[in-house]
């Protein structure tokens, strides 16, 4: 696991994982893959920064939602979604 702290809202984790089937604290893997792939969210950044990162978990690629703050990441969504995968797969060149 990196270096990171996470942190996330309990009810938010508790939503993520009825409707995508993933809890965050499973999620915080994703940036442990060394192939991991950061990306700009710039639909949905308006009052703060926030990022995508699409990293290998288990047998899939899981991409996860996030935001800085205060020195920690902070975790809002995460799924194992095609456009992820597709996206992980184009940076790190896999066929």
């Amino acid at each position: 696991m990196s270096a990171a702290t996470f942190e996330w809202d309990p009810g938010k984790d508790l939503e993520n994982q009825r409707r995508h089937g993933v809890a965050f604290a499973k999620a915080q893997h994703a940036f442990a893959d060394p192939a991991r792939v950061i990306a700009k969210d710039v639909t949905h950044s308006r009052e703060e920064v926030r990022f995508f990162c699409f990293g290998k978990v288990d047998d899939g690629i899981l991409t996860v939602r996030f935001t800085s703050r205060d020195g920690k990441l902070r975790i809002f969504g995460a799924g194992y979604w095609r456009k992820g995968k597709k996206i992980y797969e184009q940076e790190n060149q896999i066929r």
